[in-house]
């Protein structure tokens, strides 16, 4: 079995099974000639979209010896292991690890650990096993071909034919030969392959900004064991936030399978906290919440709690007229209905700074609102004053058919959802004009008045323009309505 491409207009192999490189197919030949080759070939056209998302299946599960995982299409990943190899008993223990285990899985895999990512590669595919020390990387890769280093086939060729066949051979020629023939990005290529200079590389994922993580002799699968160790992940996080004076305000719990399976939980918090039981209470709540449930397999090996986002905690002096017990738990409730029903789901009213009625209160998520000093409300009315304005506004202001008004006053006589009222009290008018500088036409001033009918419904109406300024026939609209 061969997978085929469409490249330059021809199909050609781009990968082979062990069967087929025994009978001579190599990858880049036309699947014409590998058909004349082997008659009864079964040819695969390529997904690249599926191979993508399987690297990147992959990259996930090695997130279990590092989170500095790179992407190294089509075929590779970097793992930055610095700082990370004694857990594993080395380097040379963990790259033999990590190769077994996706072995295990079984994946083709060829691996290699150096200084730089271009020599770890160049090793990878021609060296394989090779653990280089620090330093090392110009020894360890001088006897490996040319193509070890990736270049353009072009410039492999004219190596070639110029009887440069190893990085060895290269590498001895001037710098400003290697310049003016190939290029800065071949000389910038090569000298990071023999570790003269570094090139950093990406990570799939932002690195958070703690982390903390149990791993497992055998597997565990039971829920009692879970729960036990994100509290105790918890703890050991919470112990490094104190450190700081720093709290949580997102998290995320990973779950290594045994069989290669990751599962990624996140919880977010209103206010940075560091509380080992609120924080395992919360992804009690994300796990009892999940429409695919947590399933363990053949167990987890590992389990890890990052944060993914730590601001410092506001430790302020509580005074004696402040309930601090009571804005906890209130907090917490936020945080618990956040998880379970998604925080877009839980949402407060925020003070806009504006005077336009419709525009003077905002809803964002009750987590977010909670950390951000919000705008004080104005005070719209006096100690034991009615209302000057409705608590319940329309989403969109409705039309209304005036039949009889009191000129530059309140109406009379309308008739609003089909129905005629008869007006009989009235104050105002509340003058609002329209905020000029945020529009890009002019928006005319608005007469908000407070109406009372005969049957008692108070409304809150307002004209749209003035009379003989703004327009000649002034609309009316019905803004909201008093409890």
């Amino acid at each position: 079995m061969v997978i085929t491409a469409k490249i330059d207009n021809a199909l050609r192999v781009t990968a082979v099974d062990a069967k087929a490189a025994q009978l001579s197919l190599k990858p880049g030949m036309a699947l014409a000639d590998a058909r004349a080759m082997v008659p009864h070939l079964q040819a695969i056209e390529a997904d690249n979209d599926a191979d993508r998302k399987l690297l990147e299946d992959i990259a996930d599960w090695c997130d279990r010896y590092t989170p500095f995982v790179a992407v190294d299409p089509p075929h590779g990943l970097f793992l930055d292991v610095t700082g990370a190899t004694h857990l594993f008993g080395g380097e040379a223990k963990l790259l033999a690890t990590a190769c077994e285990a996706l072995a295990k899985q079984r994946f083709s895999v060829q691996g290699a650990l150096a200084g730089t990512a271009a020599a770890a590669r160049s090793l990878a595919h021609y060296a394989p096993g090779t653990t280089v020390p620090k330093g090392e990387e110009a020894y360890a890769i001088a006897s490996l071909p040319i193509a070890a280093l990736d270049l353009d086939p072009v410039i492999t060729h004219a190596f070639r034919r110029a009887g440069l066949k190893t990085i060895g051979q290269v590498a001895a020629r001037t710098r400003n030969e290697l310049t003016a023939r190939f290029g800065k990005d071949m000389v910038a290529r090569l000298d990071n392959a023999l570790g003269k200079s570094a090139k950093p590389i990406s990570p799939r994922r932002a690195l958070p900004d703690y982390m903390a993580e149990h791993r497992f002799a055998e597997p565990v699968v039971t829920e009692e064991v879970i729960r036990n160790s994100l509290f105790s992940l918890a703890r050991s996080l919470s112990r490094l936030l104190e450190q700081r004076g720093e709290g949580a305000r997102a998290l995320e719990a990973i779950f290594f399978r045994a069989d290669g399976i990751v599962r990624r939980l996140q919880i977010q918090t209103g206010w940075p906290t560091r509380d080992a039981a609120i924080i395992e209470r919360l992804f009690r709540e994300r796990l009892a919440s999940l429409s695919d449930p947590l399933d363990p397999g053949f167990g987890f090996d590992l389990i890890r709690l990052e944060a993914l986002r730590a601001e410092r905690d506001p430790d302020g002096t509580a005074s004696f007229d402040k309930d601090d017990n009571a804005a906890k738990e209130i907090a917490f409730l936020v945080d618990r209905l956040s998880t379970r029903l998604g925080a877009h789901r839980v949402l407060s009213f925020a003070a806009q700074d504006t005077h336009i009625p419709e525009a003077a209160a905002v809803t964002v998520p009750a987590q977010q609102q909670a950390s951000v000093a919000s705008r004080q409300w104005p005070v719209l009315r006096n100690r034991y004053e009615a209302p000057r304005r409705p608590l319940r506004l329309f989403t969109t202001p409705e039309p209304i058919e005036v039949t009889a008004a009191v000129p530059d006053g309140p109406p009379i006589r309308f008739r609003w959802r089909r129905v005629l009222h008869t007006v009989t009290l009235a104050e105002g008018p509340e003058r609002i004009a329209m905020e000029w500088w945020r529009s890009e036409t002019r928006r005319p001033t608005r007469d908000y008045f407070r109406v009372e009918d005969e049957a008692g419904l108070r409304l809150w109406v307002y004209r749209d323009g003035l009379y003989g300024r703004e327009t000649m026939q002034p609309r009316w609209f019905v803004h909201g309505f008093f409890a």
